[in-house]
């Protein structure tokens, strides 16, 4: 499994779930989507930082982000 890309996943669905959530709220609206997306993408980091022998520290991921955009591009 590749850690990093669980990572970076994970990081995009939850970042992307939060406008939803607010989105929701000023409708509304329950977030049930949107809290679904949140708990899918935190799950997704937690797995990463499991998987990944010695975790990850926070000025690794941005270099992370790179890493994969630039496989991904490749």
């Amino acid at each position: 499994m590749d850690s990093d890309l669980v990572l970076v996943i994970g990081l995009l669905i939850g970042a992307f779930s939060i406008p939803s959530i607010i989105s929701a709220f000023s409708d509304s609206r329950a977030p049930r989507a949107a809290a679904a997306g949140l708990v899918l993408g935190g799950v997704m980091v937690l797995v990463a930082f499991m998987t990944k022998p010695g975790g990850y520290a926070p000025g690794q991921i941005p270099n992370v982000f790179a890493q994969v955009f630039a496989r991904v591009l490749n």
